[in-house]
């Protein structure tokens, strides 16, 4: 049976994964007892997820003429003569009020009807609930006949959990295993090393005359004897010790704190410990841990918000996604700090509407993500962003989430495992953030467990 993608906008899409076989229809009868056979509706409404009852009444209501289902037979008969084209279009209407997520455009929906006998769909990718238009004639139908819950949801959960599990214990057996292979080859390479050094002792022991080790320590002693060890605190001394420890740009900054060599003689500790102090915060600066007074903090905000002007100024100049990715390169900065810093750039300022503009954009961050751990530097860049992103900018994260994994930059595994790690803990709880997510991730599991079974 030939199948076609949910949804007119996803026809040309070869690589979606939503699909459904064609409508077929077959025209029975004659005269005033003519009536058009919908010969595979049980089918097409099982992929839409909807009662063939609920697709039938639609056409019926539509055409304006009387329509039925048999739940026995399976057949579904609208009266009158219908062309399989305006079969087709009607259906099409069917799936953008009935099935499509408004706001992310998913077929993958539930219909909810509250206790004021209103009917509402929601999304069990992005969470988002779409208000079904109560002025339709559909509606009435829908209301005597509400939609079966589904059965088994727990069952399928814990089956779900029990695999996850045992995946789990298989990936510490290996690692076991691994470790158990390598601890003998450790032990014969440490035998090996060190049978080498007592072998070079005896031969050097042979071939030693007698009383000369004695004659070596006492050498060994007196010029222990004539040494006074002490530090060089002179700015010179200084100046070259940050020469090595700090980069080139970074000593250049700590040079301006180093005294002319025509100061006083009396100051010269006291600047030294300035100078070593310099060295010990700048080069905590470097090696990306925290350091101590309000000072280090201070220049760690403005590196980032350096970061953040200077993609800013390289995306405003027009330049392409490899050239941005090669200019990423050349910054100073953990590869952490600089892909947030990206993702601050492009999305600046952006509230309602996010999810579009990652849409516009993501050429610059595929680019960006090449590999699974640029792909948790992504996620955590959006984490950062959220925190003082507005609120409108939020409530649509896991819209944008859904747009990085449907365009392949991010993966469902990744996804899942950021997922895991950062909504622990009583203080995530509260962050709205998470909760916007988390719809997105139950659709991920479930998704995931759906093709499983498959």
């Amino acid at each position: 049976m030939a199948l076609q993608n949910i949804g007119a906008g996803n026809k040309d899409d070869a690589f979606y994964r939503y699909k459904m076989p064609k409508l077929m229809t077959k025209i029975e009868g004659r005269g005033n007892g003519i009536k058009t056979n919908i010969v595979n509706m049980v089918e097409v409404a099982k992929a839409l997820g909807r009662p063939p009852s609920y697709t039938t009444k639609y056409f019926g209501c539509e055409l304006g003429a009387q329509s039925k289902f048999d739940e026995k037979t399976g057949t579904s008969t609208v009266n009158g003569s219908h062309d399989n084209a305006k079969m087709v279009a009607l259906l099409e209407n069917f799936i953008k009020k009935y099935v499509q997520c408004y706001g992310c455009g998913n077929p993958e929906t539930e219909i909810l009807i509250s206790k004021a006998q209103m009917i509402s769909m929601r999304c069990a990718a992005c969470g988002f609930i779409s208000d079904v238009d109560m002025r339709d004639k559909l509606t009435t139908f829908i209301l005597k006949n509400p939609p079966e819950q589904k059965k088994g949801g727990k069952e399928k959960k814990a089956l779900r959990k029990a695999e996850r599990e045992r995946i789990k214990q298989g990936e510490v057996l290996d690692e076991e295993l691994k470790k158990n292979k390598k601890e003998p080859l450790k032990k014969k390479s440490h035998d090996a090393t060190s049978k080498r050094p007592k072998k070079k002792s005896s031969d050097e022991e042979d071939q030693s005359p007698p009383g000369s080790q004695a004659g070596d320590d006492d050498e060994a002693n007196d010029e222990d004897d004539g040494v006074q060890w002490q530090t060089d605190t002179s700015a010179e001394a200084a100046k070259q010790r940050i020469k090595e420890q700090l980069t080139h740009a970074t000593s250049e900054m700590v040079m301006l704190h180093i005294p002319d060599e025509d100061t006083k003689k009396g100051s010269k500790n006291k600047d030294a410990e300035k100078i070593v102090s310099e060295v010990e915060k700048n080069s905590a600066i470097n090696n990306g841990m925290p350091a101590s007074g309000e000072q280090c903090a201070d220049s760690s905000i403005s590196m980032q918000e350096q970061l953040v002007a200077d993609l800013s100024d390289f995306l405003q100049k027009g330049k392409s996604a490899t050239q941005l990715v090669e200019y990423m390169q050349s910054l100073s900065g953990s590869p952490q700090e600089v892909t947030t810093a990206l993702f601050e750039a492009l999305f600046e300022g952006v509230g309602k509407g996010f999810s579009k503009e990652v849409t516009k954009k993501k050429i610059y961050l595929a680019k960006a993500v090449q590999n699974e751990d640029s792909q948790m530097l992504l996620l955590h860049a959006v984490e950062a962003f959220c925190k003082s992103a507005s609120a409108d900018a939020v409530k649509e994260v896991a819209l944008v989430l859904k747009v990085l994994y449907d365009e392949d930059i991010l993966e469902e595994d990744t996804i899942l495992q950021w997922y895991d790690k950062g909504s622990v803990g009583a203080d995530a709880k509260s962050i709205p953030m998470w909760k916007n997510v988390k719809p997105f991730t139950e659709w991920l599991r479930s998704a995931e467990a759906e093709s499983e079974e498959d």
